[in-house]
């Protein structure tokens, strides 16, 4: 049976309204998710029992956060095990597993099954993570673990890089179906000058890596004040993952307030 008139302007809305769905999903507002490790440190800094980064997620949740980071170090320094397991229980948004290769830390992800695992680099003597994973230096190992990950019913397997096209590739090449750029260069540029080339530099990973088809998070060092101008000069940036800025004023004002403040700048509000 040949279209109608009436089924042919159906069949152009319903193109239309695909067309019109995937560009406003390109465009659409980026989601913040809180890193709480920080909550962990203060508690273990007097191994106690409190403050529970665990509530503070749901705090957080409370407060408009569209999901929870956390990152299970192999030294246990902040995050632990006990925590993993009741952050998956109690998170109701997006949960992102921050790991290395570990073989034990992969195990729990695995056997925890978060939304999101995002592999990092680690080394026991940093404060914190410096700098992107070297994906073509560790290629071998991640062609191993990647699989285990989507094996295990994780969805989206992530790599935190710098923007660099070769990593970017390299990152595609070995299965991962997301980047984290790191953002701590740009957060700790000197000037303002400086700041908008380094967003240069990342503005140009997302878009290599949205063109390779990966979705495109962000994370280190983003802040209340810079944030405006990363969000200006970096496109396809679909998710952010920021802990630091928001854990140190909600010592000062509360949690909820710092997360929604921090929520309105992501937002653009």
């Amino acid at each position: 049976m040949g279209w109608t008139e009436a089924g042919r302007r159906a069949a152009g809305a319903r193109a239309l309204s695909v067309r019109f769905f995937r560009d406003l999903m390109d465009c659409a507002v980026t989601n913040l998710l809180i890193n709480i490790d920080h909550v962990a440190t203060l508690r273990n800094a007097r191994q106690e029992s409190f403050p529970d980064p665990v509530h503070a997620a749901a705090r957080c949740e409370a407060a408009g956060a569209d999901g929870i980071v956390f990152h299970l170090r192999e030294d246990r320094r902040h995050i632990t095990e006990r925590d993993v397991r009741l952050l998956k229980e109690t998170v109701k948004g997006k949960l992102d597993f921050e790991l290395s290769t570990n073989d034990e830390v992969v195990a729990i992800c695995c056997d925890v099954v978060p939304d999101l695992a995002t592999l990092v680099p680690e080394r026991r003597e940093e404060v914190t993570t410096e700098g992107g994973l070297d994906v073509q230096a560790t290629r071998d190992r991640l062609e191993a673990v990647i699989p285990r990950l989507y094996n295990a019913g994780i969805p989206q397997v992530s790599l935190f890089i710098e923007p660099d096209p070769a990593q970017i590739e390299a990152a595609a090449d070995v299965g991962a179906n997301c980047i984290e750029l790191h953002t701590g260069d740009f957060a700790n540029a000197a000037t303002e000058a400086d700041q908008r080339a380094i967003a240069r530099q990342l503005a140009d990973g997302a878009r290599a890596a949205h063109d390779a088809g990966l979705r495109v998070h962000a994370g280190h060092g983003l802040d209340y004040t810079n944030f405006p101008l990363f969000a200006d000069e970096v496109p396809h940036v679909q998710e952010v993952s920021i802990g630091f800025a928001v854990m140190a004023r909600a010592i000062l004002v509360g949690m909820e307030p710092a997360v929604r403040a921090m929520r309105r700048v992501v937002k653009g509000y």
